[in-house]
């Protein structure tokens, strides 16, 4: 066996993606690493990722973390899915939940029963077969045995960085407060020997991750990688984000309303909701987007804007040479499907998985940046189908948008759903086939054909089936406490409101 040596792992940039990357890694390596973050109190971080998905609830219990002790430090609600506001058409919405519809077949998936009872005279809409969905719309939640509620969390990004970063150095990671003034390549092979700070410090190490953010300091500046730009695919290149008081009860549920030159994020938390704009400069401006932002939030302004503005797309490698990209530095795709800090968990647990024991394998490295590439491939065909399969043509956002040409890998999901109502998934991608399924028929792709093993049910078994299957989500959720008073009994932070 080779001899191992303590590798040193030098983390650039605090927030979210840093502080996820420290503590996995501290906490996984332990003394087999001696691991260094490096941030600076003086930049400031985007902080707005407060909406995720259900992977996040196996990250938190992969490092051992309490969940009503981590929602409570993060203010966190619980989180059932992302209700979509005019994306197919304006006045009609639909809801992409993050539990199963119905229930499926070794051999189709439960769209095609649902669809022959449909030809069948049954009118019960596909919404009513799923448990996540109805419990968000009647804002209801529980934690169900089996783990039959799928969820995922609605959270303060800047406290989460806060409370992982008390994980991380309680696991033996030091962090040194400091500016990255200039970063040291090795002239025998091109990697990263050091960072220099401002203060003349040089911080060394074996392997460097890059959570600088869109400044992408190491992976850019330094190793100059190259970006692939995908704004012909999500035209959308600026956000704003501000904060509000909290004037209702939380509801379990993500707002994503269409306008007419991009969309709206509403995401309720304990203490406040989290608002945002994000648009297509091309069609509407800084001041009219600001405007349009504060015409529609709701409750007092507890934050000043803060203004985004970006290229969507992906870095040509996320590993090169000793140094591997994470969250921004690695690439931007909007928060449309809440994703962000979901490819930042993605690439962190891929790198422990590849920690390379003496020198490091350019076979890794290549099976890193293709595992990588094809995650944000698959996410960015799903943001697009938002914005492709729309009826709306009232503005000139959305007929380029409708007009536009896409992936071959996105015009055959379709063309396939269409015509067969098949869906599959691949390389254990993200996105399931319910995902799918609800974003498809939602902005009104609605398939020509089902599976003829449907068929093979008779009247009385497909009426046994749709009714035993919408019954048991209708009593499931009548038997739910309202998820506001579940928050405040399982992890009410009101103590911490002020933090």
């Amino acid at each position: 066996m080779n001899e191992y040596k303590k590798r040193r792992i030098v983390v650039a940039g605090g927030g979210t993606a840093g502080w996820m990357a420290a503590a996995a890694l501290a906490r996984t390596m332990g003394d087999a690493i001696e691991l260094t973050l490096v941030e600076s109190d003086a930049i400031g971080t985007i902080g707005v990722g407060e909406s995720t998905i259900p992977p996040l609830v196996n990250y938190n219990r992969l490092l051992g973390i309490g969940e009503a002790e981590f929602m409570k430090a993060t203010q966190a609600t619980f989180k059932l899915g992302i209700e979509f506001e005019n994306w197919k058409a304006q006045g009609e919405k639909y809801f992409h939940s993050f539990g199963l519809t119905g229930l499926d077949h070794w051999s189709a998936g439960f769209q095609h029963f649902w669809m022959h009872g449909q030809a069948k005279g049954h009118g019960a809409s596909f919404d009513d077969y799923c448990l996540e969905l109805k419990a968000a719309y009647a804002s209801r939640f529980s934690h169900l045995p089996d783990n039959r509620m799928n969820y995922a969390y609605q959270l303060d990004s800047t406290l989460y960085a806060a409370f992982l970063r008390k994980l991380a150095e309680a696991d033996g990671a030091q962090r040194i407060e400091g500016k990255i003034a200039s970063v040291q390549l090795d002239g025998a092979n091109g990697h990263i020997s050091a960072l220099v700070l401002e203060s003349g410090q040089r911080i060394e190490g074996d392997l460097f991750i890059d959570c600088t953010g869109f400044r992408a300091l190491l992976i850019e500046g330094a190793l100059h990688v190259g970006y692939d730009d995908w704004t012909h695919y999500l035209p959308c290149d600026a956000a704003i984000a501000v904060q509000t008081a909290t004037v209702r009860p939380p509801i379990p549920y993500t707002r994503a309303i269409a306008h007419d030159a991009g969309w709206q994020w509403r995401i309720p938390l304990q203490h406040r909701q989290g608002n945002g704009i994000v648009y297509c400069s091309r069609y509407l401006d800084r001041d009219a987007a600001l405007d349009r932002l504060f015409s529609t939030i709701e409750g007092q302004r507890m934050t000043e804007p803060n203004f985004i503005r970006f290229t969507t797309g992906a870095r040509r490698k996320q590993w090169h040479r000793n140094c591997i990209a994470v969250g921004l530095s690695g690439g931007f795709m909007e928060p449309l499907e809440s994703t962000s800090i979901h490819l930042i968990q993605r690439a962190i647990l891929r790198l422990i998985r590849m920690m390379p024991m003496g020198e490091i394998s350019e076979r890794d490295v290549a099976e890193f940046n293709d595992q990588q590439m094809t995650d944000m491939l698959q996410v960015r065909d799903f943001l697009i189908l938002h914005y492709k399969a729309t009826e709306r043509s009232d503005s000139p956002f959305w007929r380029q948008c409708a007009g536009m040409e896409i992936p071959d890998s996105l015009q055959q999901k379709i063309a396939l759903f269409r015509e067969t109502g098949r869906v599959f998934r691949k390389n254990d991608e993200l996105f399931a086939e319910n995902s799918w399924v609800q974003v498809m028929m939602g902005q009104g792709i609605i398939p020509r054909a089902y599976h003829p093993v449907a068929t093979k049910l008779s009247d009385q078994e497909l009426d046994q089936l749709l009714a035993g299957l919408r019954d048991n989500v209708a009593r499931t959720v009548a038997s739910l406490p309202e998820h506001h008073a579940y928050v405040a009994r399982y992890c009410g932070a009101q103590q911490a409101s002020a933090a």
